[in-house]
């Protein structure tokens, strides 16, 4: 379902147990210099995320500095972030003049070690091409490098290259444990738009065979995804960009589930398997 942008006050815009995305949590934090975000997810694994200004940031202890170095908005620069063990007590300082902050969470009851990923060390695959209208660019924050310090969650940022075009293509879906075809794995979207007036459509087809539905996306939006086959495409003449959560049931390793109608596209569209194995 689409959750249109409003103003959440710093509280969770998927909060634990959502009946939607049980395995999900996010929220929007926007603070100014100087002032605090204190937090605690108990059961529920996290990672700060900047997507514009920088933070300091301390988890039982552990202080990790100036986090985060973009500016204007998710274009300005490369993604940094916190993983923030599960129900551990996470506070974030600004230090730029604002900040935007994403908290991304998943479900999970291990307790793990905090750690920082700096922009360097983020993994960076990009596939399609103009020709196919699916090119993109993917920012793993939390992807498969590190598999061994995360539980369930993963972490990405999804950007469309150029202005147009379709995403999460083809159709595909992750809503059912039956390995080794699927896993369950809940997802929630944060969309922002460049310049911030465009705009998108998120397609959810429930039920392979029947009509699905479709959502209006604008700079803000917020989609969740319980069920279903779930494309997206920006409109000529936009840059598209959405930051991804991922929580996995059983696993933390995703596999997506083809939709057999549009499988077949996966042979046309240059460097997708690739794009396949780093959802690890």
């Amino acid at each position: 379902m689409h959750i249109p942008p409003y103003d959440n006050l710093n509280r969770p815009v998927i909060d634990v147990d959502d009946t939607r995305v049980p395995l999900n949590y996010f929220n929007i934090v926007k603070l100014k210099h100087g002032e605090a975000f204190a937090y605690q997810v108990p059961g529920y694994e996290t990672s700060i995320v900047p997507a514009t200004g920088s933070v300091d940031v301390e988890i039982e202890g552990e202080k990790y500095e100036s986090v985060g170095n973009r500016v204007g908005d998710v274009w300005g620069g490369e993604p940094e972030g916190v993983y923030v063990p599960s129900g551990a007590k996470a506070q974030m300082i600004c230090v730029s003049d604002t900040a935007e902050i994403f908290i991304a969470g998943a479900k999970f009851d291990g307790v793990l070690t905090p750690f920082v990923v700096r922009s360097n060390e983020i993994d960076v695959v990009q596939y399609g091409s103009d020709d196919t209208k699916t090119h993109r660019k993917i920012k793993h924050i939390l992807g498969a490098k590190y598999r061994d310090r995360v539980g369930r969650l993963l972490v990405s940022e999804l950007f469309t290259v150029g202005q147009g075009g379709w995403s999460g293509f083809p159709p595909h879906k992750h809503d059912t444990d039956r390995l080794p075809l699927e896993t369950r794995h809940d997802e929630t979207y944060n969309f922002r738009f460049r310049p911030d007036h465009g705009f998108g459509l998120q397609l959810v087809q429930r039920e392979d065979g029947k009509v699905g539905d479709a959502y209006h996306l604008v700079d803000g939006s917020t989609i969740v995804l319980e069920k279903g086959y779930h494309p997206c495409v920006a409109a000529p003449g936009y840059e598209m960009y959405y930051f991804t959560i991922l929580g996995g049931l059983s696993q933390r390793p995703l596999v997506q589930y083809f939709q057999p109608t549009h499988a077949y596209q996966i042979e046309t569209i240059p460097g997708i398997k690739d794009m396949i194995a780093k959802f690890k």
